[in-house]
């Protein structure tokens, strides 16, 4: 964990999410955009169940709050380059869901991927920004 999160609070959001109570957390992003520095940190979660809660969560919030979704793809990015392919797949087709143009260079690097999974979600997320319909 990088030196400067809130520890107790990403450890109280990963917990709910792998507790199920999707909602509280939906509600908690949509009052406190600045948790949106936290999507990097849980992506990376080693619990299945908490990445997905991430990606449902993500979705919702592209739905409800579209406004503020821009503000996890910094701490996204990075992981663009992570050691773990699992990573670097979620982290792109969390990168795709918040459909900035911007991206788009960065999304396609990863179709050359070494990791085959890998890059079939960089080309569905290229595809998609490409199409607008990530938007």
């Amino acid at each position: 964990m990088q030196q400067g999160q809130p520890t107790d609070l990403l450890q109280m959001i990963s917990d709910y999410m792998e507790n199920g109570f999707l909602e509280n957390i939906i509600d908690m992003f949509r009052h406190d955009v600045t948790l949106y520095r936290l999507i990097g940190e849980l992506i990376q979660d080693e619990r299945v169940r908490v990445r997905l809660g991430v990606t449902a969560l993500m979705e919702e919030l592209k739905k409800t709050d579209p406004d503020h979704v821009i503000l996890a793809q910094e701490h996204l990015l990075p992981l663009l380059h992570h050691a773990d392919a699992v990573v670097r797949g979620d982290a792109a087709n969390l990168v795709g869901l918040i459909g900035n143009s911007a991206s788009l260079l960065s999304l396609k690097a990863l179709m050359e991927d070494e990791n085959g999974n890998v890059r079939i979600i960089a080309r569905e997320a290229v595809q998609e920004l490409e199409s607008g319909s990530a938007q």
